[in-house]
């Protein structure tokens, strides 16, 4: 039952834009994966929200460094941890000069990492 009511609440919480509803599907996600959790505001967002956004730009930034890699612009080397480390190509900096100045810095981005 929860399943299926998650499943029918998700795709009319996805279907919103907006922060509000991507907060609201993200709350959703956490809870239909963990139904006994119980947390104050604060924990809401330290721990819920903040694990859905985790595992959503995990996927994000593991697509673009693939794509990244691809283009020769990052270098991808296996370290003595077995696990991928990457790098700038130094070889590519005016081109990877020349992609930053297309493209504006947006006012979220300003002054951050």
């Amino acid at each position: 039952m929860l399943q299926r009511g998650f499943a029918q609440t998700s795709q009319r919480v996805s279907g919103m834009c907006g922060t509000s509803e991507e907060t609201s599907y993200e709350i959703l996600a956490y809870l239909a994966e963990n139904p006994d959790a119980r947390d104050t505001l604060e924990g809401v967002v330290e721990w819920w929200v903040f694990e859905q956004k985790i595992r959503s730009r995990t996927s994000q930034v593991e697509q673009a460094l693939a794509d990244l890699v691809s283009r020769g612009l990052v270098i991808e080397r296996t370290g003595r941890d077995a696990r991928s480390h990457y790098r700038v190509n130094r070889r590519k900096l005016r081109e990877i000069s020349s992609i930053l100045k297309q493209r504006p810095i947006s006012s979220d981005r300003k002054g951050g990492r």
